[in-house]
């Protein structure tokens, strides 16, 4: 909880510190990454600092964070906390690592707006900076232990046994763990880190749902290829499609992830839309596998049959559960039964008490969510994730 006195100069200094944030975590993350380059070897991702999405990110929690001790004085932000803490445990957050950000993020408000931070302003904003460390470090301890990894070291190497072409720019690979060892039980739903070296010699991490293959100790990534080339953006992508084959290895974490499946009776909707769908796809696979008789309504949208990532799959999987329905658009080349265009819930059935697992890009999330909203499914049981950086964090609720 935040002091009285911390509040007071909190609520009076978010409004200035707030809009300021965008420039100050750009700031933090230029000064930091100049003193400790090692950082971006094998835990920050450089696409996501080229792109800006990691600060608007950080500026996002941030703030959600502050509003929400305000707001809420008496109740600690779990789910915003959650997430970030998975986000965390998947790229090897430390402890100490928190005394490093600490130093530089302040560093970079004082650079910002000067005079402005008294101290007494930065003792409330340290406070509030430790509470949510704090907050974190703990929930990042349980998450790792969960993961058989205290010390935080969840890596270890898979074989390619299979990789199959899902579309012209989506593939799969089928993995199997090298070597012995118990591994760490996943989720459907939730994702792993893989660890590739780049030609430049630096290691770059990537999060990649398992979209399936939970069988005989099998695990499968499904990747899109991202347009970029050799920029920062794409670069995992594109080695990971041109340079990796059957017989190759590749690194990956442990199973991260607050967005899976949970068991019950209650009724699914499964939304999607492009690369998305392959969280949904494992969600899939696990009630198939589990013999599941739950109310599925399966809902994706792409812009064509054939650019439809695990349409197969997702095709037979529904059609093979007792109490399912599915629903496909397609921008272009709709056929048989599904439907053109974009996704549209206004003559679509959602079932009651239903819970709902939502991914995709973030403008079409936040359509599907309105739309699911106005068809009278509570906030609560909204559940989404978002591949990369949570732009949407703190902003969902």
């Amino acid at each position: 909880m935040l002091s009285a006195e911390s509040a007071g100069i909190i609520r009076a200094t978010l409004p200035v510190i707030g809009a300021s944030l965008d420039t100050i975590t750009a700031r933090f993350y230029t000064t930091m990454f100049a003193e400790h380059p090692e950082l971006l070897d094998g835990m920050f991702n450089r696409g996501n600092q080229a792109s800006g999405e990691q600060r608007r990110a950080l500026a996002g929690s941030i703030a959600a964070f502050a509003t929400a001790l305000l707001e809420r004085p008496d109740e600690r932000p779990d789910r915003l906390l959650t997430r970030i803490a998975h986000k965390h445990t998947a790229v090897g957050v430390t402890d100490d690592q928190y005394v490093i950000v600490h130093k530089y993020l302040f560093g970079a408000i004082a650079d910002v707006l000067g005079e402005a931070v008294t101290p007494e302003v930065a003792a409330a904003w340290d406070e509030v900076y430790w509470l949510m460390a704090g907050a974190l470090i703990a929930l990042e301890a349980r998450i790792y232990a969960r993961a058989g990894a205290e010390d935080g070291s969840t890596w270890r190497r898979w074989r390619v046994v299979e990789r199959r072409q899902e579309t012209a720019d989506v593939v799969s690979f089928l993995l199997r763990p090298a070597g012995d060892g118990p591994v760490p039980p996943a989720r459907p739903g939730q994702y792993v880190s893989v660890r590739v070296r780049m030609p430049d010699g630096t290691h770059q991490l990537r999060q990649y749902t398992l979209s399936g293959g939970e069988r005989d100790g099998l695990r499968k990534i499904t990747v899109k290829r991202v347009l970029g080339g050799d920029a920062p953006d794409g670069e995992v992508s594109t080695l990971l499609h041109t340079g990796v084959r059957a017989g190759d290895e590749l690194t990956l974490s442990a199973p991260f992830g607050d967005v899976a499946l949970e068991d019950g009776d209650a009724p699914l909707v499964l939304v999607s839309a492009g690369i998305g769908c392959t969280p949904i796809a494992a969600m899939l696979e696990h009630l198939a596998a589990t013999g599941s008789t739950r109310r599925v309504l399966l809902l994706h949208a792409d812009r064509s049959p054939e650019g439809h990532p695990l349409r197969r799959d997702m095709e037979r999987l529904a059609d093979g559960l007792p109490s399912a329905r599915r629903i496909f658009w397609y921008e272009d080349g709709a056929r048989g039964d599904s439907r053109p265009g974009r996704l549209s819930l206004s003559d679509v059935e959602i079932p009651p008490g239903a819970v709902v697992y939502l991914c995709g890009p973030l403008p079409f999330m936040r359509e599907a969510r309105s739309q699911l909203l106005g068809a009278g499914v509570a906030a609560r049981d909204i559940h989404y994730e978002v591949f990369g950086p949570d732009l949407w964090l703190g902003h969902a609720a």
